[in-house]
């Protein structure tokens, strides 16, 4: 007797769909192994899709965790906007850190460079608020395919009660077993879209209706160019070198942070459909566009072994 069609014949999963399986899978293991689980949301579309993941794991339920995101002062404005709108549309529970010192002392983009903006504003904010927050599983919407030390990367990744990464000393993931336990001041970060590429990110987006920040559509806005990178201009504490003019241009971004050191992209892709065959065509990074990324070398290396994301 031959089986039943559905026994025989198991209906396959599409690419994006096991990607979806693969993350949901993540985290609610997150969640059954750790004690205080956090989502960092930096309301980028990696971020969109993750707490879209996170609302199909856990639907009807709400999220048993919350977002927590590290506010520089310097985000684009429309980001700020969408990330309160987001919250208060959806009910989940948003912590909002600035680091006070770096605020009390002026820190900022132009006047410390971006190595000593990012340490104080990002790496040691985001210390501060994991340490006084006690989160022991943090899930993070990086990606192997951004940027190489982020290749380097398990799912779940072993962080020490400095939270400083180690890549030599990280654990074994076999068979989609993770391991999540620490000892208190430990963490693990964790990443449920760490083999997704950016045309998954885009397609998933696209299938799934996720709504994400306009910025990510092309528009044409205020902008100056610096050593080959265009710089938009979102507010009034914009600093610009003597004859300079900002110009229109359509443009918009494939990877957002501190407005003066994202790096915007020429484009007329004003539809998800838009976006994705430049997608299918694109040959470089997304992270081009990343001043902090090139501020020495191997510098996201050494920044993610001092605690940054």
């Amino acid at each position: 007797m031959s089986a039943p069609s559905s026994l025989a014949e198991p209906a396959r999963l599409t690419h994006l769909r096991q990607l979806e399986s693969e993350a949901i899978h993540v985290l609610r293991e997150v969640v059954a192994q750790c004690e205080r689980p956090v989502m960092l949301y930096s309301i980028g579309k990696d971020s969109s899709v993750m707490l879209h993941l996170a609302r199909k794991a856990f639907h009807p339920g709400r999220l048993p965790f919350p977002l927590l995101h590290v506010d520089t002062t310097w985000k684009f404005r429309e980001m700020i906007a969408f990330r309160d709108r987001t919250a208060a549309e959806l009910g989940v529970e948003l912590i909002v850190h600035t680091n006070a010192e770096g605020v009390a002392e002026g820190i900022n983009p132009f006047d410390h460079g971006s190595r000593n903006y990012t340490d104080i504003m990002k790496t040691q904010a985001l210390k501060q608020a994991l340490t006084a927050g006690r989160f022991d599983g943090i899930f993070g919407g990086a990606r192997r395919d951004e940027e190489r030390s982020r290749a380097k990367e398990r799912v779940f990744s072993f962080r020490d009660k400095h939270h400083r990464w180690d890549p030599k000393n990280q654990r074994p993931e076999l068979w989609s077993l993770y391991n999540g336990r620490v000892n208190p001041g430990e963490s693990i970060r964790v990443f449920p879209l760490s083999n997704w590429t950016e045309l998954d990110v885009w397609q998933y987006i696209h299938l799934e209706g996720i709504p994400i920040v306009p910025l990510y559509y092309s528009a044409p806005r205020p902008t100056v160019e610096r050593d080959g990178t265009i710089i938009m201009v979102d507010d009034e504490r914009f600093r610009f070198a003597p004859g300079e003019q900002p110009v229109e241009r359509w443009i918009r971004f494939r990877t957002l942070g501190c407005y003066p050191l994202s790096g915007a992209v020429a484009s007329r892709a004003t539809t998800l459909p838009d976006i994705i065959q430049e997608m299918l065509l694109a040959t470089r990074s997304e992270r081009e566009g990343r001043v902090i990324d090139y501020d020495q070398a191997g510098s996201m290396e050494e920044k993610k072994r001092e605690g940054y994301f």
